[in-house]
């Protein structure tokens, strides 16, 4: 399916239950902040939102990611979160993982020109922010290694692997992964101005009914000092987050660095700190991602929970999360933003609220009352471009009536 990712998680992540279409809210005609996040991502895994299909040429390519940057500032948005590691592999020249099968349709063939190079440069003369987005242990979305190109870590190193859900990811628990992840990933860092580095909501995959990620052996040669393996794995995702940190701040001193987890951390039912939510996956517990430790710690710049349901939704009302997350960032040096599903509004399939073109604008309006929201991102770009039943336009026309600066 090749719109995957976040839909169908966040889709599975629920419990089946009813859906109740949100209340009418009034749009917020006060001034708008003099700085704000209005982002939008533009995923390239399986070729979600660019390029269209791999293999075609580089003048194509660029053209349809010149498009797209083109969209965001006549949208008057002003940061592109751009997908440029999404399976173990690069969207840039890495010498340490091949270059992406999505652009050449062929892992490890250079597609003749820099798309992280060129996205940085082209959103910059736009006014935009670039973002840079990686995914830290996803290596494919089969199981068999040997269609990865000869030179992957992964093959070289086939103990880093761990085969689960039909896809292939690296072990978290390994020291010398994490070491390498963070490499690869500062290698970009340090050849471009990035404004900031992005991670998604993959630490730890998301649970699968009947099967166990095999870190056994990497438990017994590292978990001694934890009671858990819950416990051991989110320190793990714990030092990558930190690590990862440290290494930007030494290698390109004020770039950012924001995640964009999975909407609820924990639910009030298993913790009195948690949401008033009964979300069928929780972050702390599932993905082993703590992440209101980092928010409340500072040990990430921003934080972009995926608040991917409508207002009134009966599992994870948007209202409810929206208050929860401010709560949580209230007091705090992490901005937070929150993550919008634009892909839902129209979708077929949805319920009645996503067919209402004004529901986004609303979840804007709702947001904010809220001062700690610093403002929003949109998934994604192939629907800010498609916006079958104008949600996005509306937002603009409600919210986005003159041009803002990202807070820093």
């Amino acid at each position: 399916m090749r719109r995957l990712s976040r839909r169908a998680f966040t889709t599975a992540a629920l419990s089946a239950l009813a859906m109740a279409p949100g209340p009418a809210v009034a749009v917020d005609r006060r001034p708008r902040a003099a700085a704000e996040m209005r982002g939008v991502w533009l995923a390239t895994v399986s070729n979600r939102d660019w390029p269209s299909r791999p293999g075609l040429p580089a003048h194509v390519q660029r053209k349809e990611l010149i498009a797209h940057l083109d969209r965001a500032a006549r949208d008057r948005l002003n940061t592109v979160i751009f997908q440029v590691r999404p399976t173990a592999d690069a969207l840039w020249p890495s010498p340490y993982e091949p270059w992406s099968e999505y652009l050449t349709g062929t892992q490890g063939r250079s597609p003749g020109w820099d798309p992280l190079g060129t996205a940085v440069r082209e959103a910059h003369a736009r006014g935009l922010e670039l973002h840079a987005w990686f995914n830290p242990y996803r290596i494919a979305n089969h199981t068999d290694p040997g269609r990865l190109a000869a030179s992957h870590p992964a093959r070289t190193h086939p103990d880093w692997a761990v085969p689960y859900g039909g896809r292939l990811y690296y072990n978290p628990g390994l020291p010398e992964v994490r070491a390498f992840v963070q490499r690869a990933i500062l290698d970009a860092v340090a050849r471009y101005p990035v404004d900031a580095v992005h991670f998604d909501d993959y630490f730890y995959p998301y649970p699968v009914p009947g099967q166990t990620f095999d870190d056994d052996d990497a438990y017994d040669r590292y978990g001694g000092d934890f009671s858990s393996r819950a416990g051991w794995r989110r320190d793990n995702v714990n030092r990558l987050v930190k690590g990862m940190a440290a290494g930007i701040r030494k290698v390109r001193p004020g770039t950012r660095f924001g995640i964009s987890p999975f909407g609820v951390w924990r639910n009030a039912s298993t913790d009195p700190r948690g949401s008033d939510t009964r979300a069928g996956a929780q972050t702390y517990d599932d993905l082993y991602a703590d992440t209101r430790t980092w928010v409340r710690s500072h040990w990430i710049d921003y934080i972009v929970p995926q608040l991917y349901w409508h207002i009134g939704f009966a599992a994870a009302d948007y209202a409810k999360l929206v208050a929860w997350w401010a709560a949580v960032a209230k007091g705090t040096k992490t901005h937070l933003y929150i993550g919008e599903a634009l892909y839902r509004a129209g979708a077929a399939g949805q319920p009645s609220a996503w067919q209402d073109p004004v529901e986004l604008s609303r979840h804007l309006t709702l947001a904010a009352g809220y001062p700690q929201v610093r403002g929003h991102v949109f998934f994604a770009a192939a629907d800010v471009a498609a916006d079958p039943i104008g949600a996005m336009s509306r937002v603009i026309t409600d919210h986005y009536g003159r041009s803002a600066k990202p807070p820093r």
